[in-house]
């Protein structure tokens, strides 16, 4: 499918360059520490040595989206949980497929870094700008512009030959690119992660192959836990907040009956790991994501309206019980 052409749509980029702006001209308050890394790229540690902090997470998430998502805490007395991320766009494929997808696999052996071996799952804007992956040729999108920024979920910098693969494939001078450390761990890090609750449900919407130019519109939720301090643990409890505590609506430009089948087949409940914490099945699956049932990487709860007939569609339910077991302390 093609979304967009690139003389009809913004850059990405572009788009997310004054929120980068933000978040360094910011560091200081969010907590953040702000570095020149290999070959004098910029490196905005949200984690690492630095504290970060959820308002962090926020801002790292709304670049992530590349300013086309709103994204919002909000404190809710009455659910389950007290601290939830509310998502919603208004161009969510763009958002949220050629923006924020954690799709562009980079590594390096122990022989390349002279030390240790790096990987990472880099998301934001500038892999549009590399387009590395078969998703782009999908989506018909590649974007240019004179900056980029690049999100990592690592806990150390990336060492100099992963940084010249990135500024090879984007087509940037050192100045131009700025990497955004923000290890899963973290304050940020579990916030930005949970952010990722209505780009979860339009991966799904594309592995089921609905057509994603038919989704208009998208909004989501999911509980914001406490980052975990064992890296595991932590990996875990963001995946279980969308898998188990998230909840999305879609509204597409599709008839009824598409409209329920995308309804049915979207939420975690479909697969048959549903019920089991994360960590417990990456465990189990010896570690390799590959081996998990695809059908678990969705938000809990779908709610799917149909701008043709004007009728909604409802599936899967939320495991609060679930969740309080693995996040409260026993009293």
């Amino acid at each position: 499918m093609n979304i967009a052409t690139h003389s009809a749509t913004p850059s990405l980029n572009t788009l997310a360059a004054p929120l980068v702006d933000a978040l360094v001209a910011d560091a200081e308050l969010l907590r953040l520490k702000v570095f020149e890394g290999p070959r004098g790229v910029r490196i905005v540690d949200a984690g690492i040595e630095a504290t970060g902090s959820v308002e962090a997470g926020l801002a790292v998430a709304r670049i992530c989206m590349a300013g086309l998502g709103r994204i919002s805490l909000r404190h809710e007395t009455a659910a389950f949980w007290p601290s939830w991320i509310d998502v919603s766009s208004s161009q969510p494929v763009l958002a949220c497929l050629a923006s924020q997808y954690a799709g562009w696999s980079l590594s390096a052996s122990k022989e390349e870094t002279g030390g240790k071996k790096f990987f990472a799952l880099g998301s934001g804007p500038a892999r549009a700008l590399a387009g590395k992956e078969a998703l782009f040729e999908e989506l018909g999108y590649r974007d240019r512009a004179g900056s980029g920024c690049l999100v990592l979920e690592v806990d150390r910098p990336p060492p100099e030959v992963i940084v010249d693969k990135l500024l090879r494939d984007c087509g940037l001078a050192p100045a131009q690119l700025t990497l955004v450390l923000t290890p899963t761990r973290s304050l940020a890090g579990t916030t930005q992660i949970v952010a990722r609750v209505l780009e979860t449900a339009l991966h799904k919407a594309h592995e089921l192959k609905f057509p994603l130019a038919q989704i208009a519109e998208g909004a989501a939720s999911a509980p914001l836990p406490p980052p975990a301090a064992d890296g595991l643990e932590a990996m875990g409890r963001t995946n279980d907040a969308i898998l188990y505590g998230g909840r999305v609506h879609l509204t597409v430009d599709a008839d009824d009956d598409a409209a329920k089948a995308l309804a049915q087949a979207l939420p975690s409940c479909n697969a048959k790991e549903h019920g089991k914490g994360f960590a417990e099945v990456f465990a189990a699956a010896g570690f390799d994501f590959y081996k998990i049932d695809g059908a678990l990487f969705a938000p809990a709860e779908a709610w799917v309206s149909s701008l043709q007939s004007g009728r909604t569609h409802h599936a899967g339910r939320l495991e609060p019980a679930l969740l309080r077991r693995a996040w409260m302390a026993e009293s």
